[in-house]
Order: C-alpha cells, then sequence, then structure tokens
C-alpha cells in the first residue's frame, strides 16, 4: 500500500510557473503525473522510473514536453513536476499515482495508487 499526497497547485498567469510535489509513504520506483480537466478523461503528463538515483528513465505527453520536468528524490520519497511557461489549457487536477508494471508508462489504467489531486489554474 502507498499513500500519495500531492501540494504546490494553485493558481498562476499564463506563462508562469508551478512546482507540484508527491509525497509518497514509501519508496516506489514506478511513478507518474497525471491531469483532467473538468468534462474531460484522465491523462498523462509524465512519468518517472528511478533507481536508486542512478538509472532514471522519464516520458513525456506531446503537450508537457519542453516545459514541464519530472524528478525524483528517493531519499524523501517525494516526486515533482516543474510546469513552466504554463497555458490556460494546463488548467486541470493533477494527480500523482505510484506502482506500474510497466515503468515508466504515462498510461492512466497501469497505476495502482492513487492521490486526491492538487488543482491548477492558469489564467490568459
Amino acid at each position: 500500500q502507498v499513500q500519495l499526497v500531492e501540494s504546490g497547485g494553485g493558481s498562476v498567469q499564463a506563462g508562469g510557473s508551478l512546482r507540484l510535489s508527491c509525497a509518497a509513504s514509501r519508496y516506489t520506483n514506478c511513478m507518474g503525473w497525471f491531469r483532467q480537466a473538468p468534462g474531460k478523461e484522465r491523462e498523462g503528463v509524465a512519468a518517472i522510473a528511478a533507481i536508486r538515483d542512478i538509472d532514471v528513465y522519464t516520458k513525456y505527453a506531446d503537450s508537457a514536453k519542453g516545459r514541464f520536468t519530472i524528478s525524483k528524490d528517493n531519499a524523501k520519497n517525494t516526486l515533482y513536476l516543474q510546469m513552466n511557461s504554463l497555458k490556460p489549457e494546463d488548467s486541470a487536477m493533477y494527480y500523482c499515482a505510484a506502482d506500474s508494471p510497466v515503468c515508466p508508462t504515462i498510461a492512466t489504467m497501469r497505476y495502482k495508487y492513487w492521490g486526491q489531486g492538487t488543482q491548477v489554474t492558469v489564467s490568459s
């Protein structure tokens, strides 16, 4: 079992930045960030496989490439998502997820554990 708690969401203007955090109750190799806007399906944003900070693999959705960076601090069991150059279409509830048999992956159905989410709102 893994408990996940997201933080760092908020309201920013377009072009701004936010850093999301996800604290996990224990070490887990495979984690990811997802988002869901009202009326839309949950979609993958970024995922990471980080084994003892030596072998790190990441995967990004096309919408996140070049603007978002996923990272993980294994010592703190904490996942991060640095979001730059934010756009209004990035507005959504952002969730972190953990434990997938395939890693890294941004496929929603692969993950076993989910946090409660943190809201990101980007105004134009």
